[in-house]
């Protein structure tokens, strides 16, 4: 099946940019609405491969569309990058918590944009229930609970070895702290921010110079570099 790409975007010009590039980088099939509302309707019947979602909206809003897409089992599943012109965090993670999976901050590079896609279409066809998880150098096996760089083991903690495996599942999406602690603790486990960024830089730390493969999202959280 083709990849089918949305995009829900007010701005005409940037609307029209925006699927201009994607055309022209192997993504022939590209939707476009220029309302929320519009573009919400278009997704549950298109059900297209990945959503480019503006937060700044007529109709309805970005944050709205995509808490109205994970909502709907139908359509809980496409991965969600926001468009968004805000430099605020809170919106940034918002939309994380809400289930989008990244985010490109305007005006953005059609090289980074196509990088992006490309990323994130990747990550989506991996196997969610795979028992062994490979990222550059780096070999994880979840049945037996290991993980190896270069060949060698590492001895790390329970949490350390969550976090891993999760960015390393998921390479280039961003991750807001909160979601890190309800995927590897579990929901209302009591953990700050600061535990967390305490538990990435011992795992940091353990990892060496191949640490600087785990980005750190100012104000926002967490991701495994994408092999752009």
């Amino acid at each position: 099946m083709a990849t089918k790409i949305l995009v829900i975007e007010d701005d005409e010009a940037i609307r029209d940019v925006v699927r201009f590039t994607l055309e022209n980088n192997g993504f022939p099939q590209v939707l476009t609405a220029g309302d929320g509302a519009r573009g919400l309707q278009i997704a549950q019947r298109e059900q297209p491969s990945l959503i480019l979602l503006d937060l700044m909206l007529p109709q309805l809003d970005g944050l709205s569309v995509c808490r109205e897409l994970k909502r709907d089992e139908a359509t809980r599943n496409i991965p969600v990058i926001m468009l968004t012109a805000k430099s605020e965090e809170s919106d940034i993670v918002l939309g994380l918590e809400l289930g989008a999976c990244d985010y490109i901050t305007k005006p953005f590079s059609n090289k980074v944009l196509v990088a992006r896609v490309r990323a994130q279409l990747r990550s989506g066809i991996e196997q969610e229930q795979s028992d062994e998880i490979r990222y550059d150098s780096l070999v994880m096996n979840t049945l037996e609970h290991t993980a190896k760089l270069d060949g060698d083991t590492l001895d790390l903690t329970f949490t350390e070895y969550g976090i891993l495996r999760l960015l390393a599942k998921r390479p280039g999406r961003v991750f807001t702290r909160d979601q890190i602690v309800s995927k590897v603790k579990g929901d209302d486990y009591p953990v700050t921010d600061r535990a967390i960024d305490v538990q990435i830089l011992n795992l940091r730390r353990k990892l060496g110079t191949w640490g600087t493969h785990i980005e750190t999202v100012r104000g926002v959280g967490y991701r495994m570099k994408a092999p752009y």
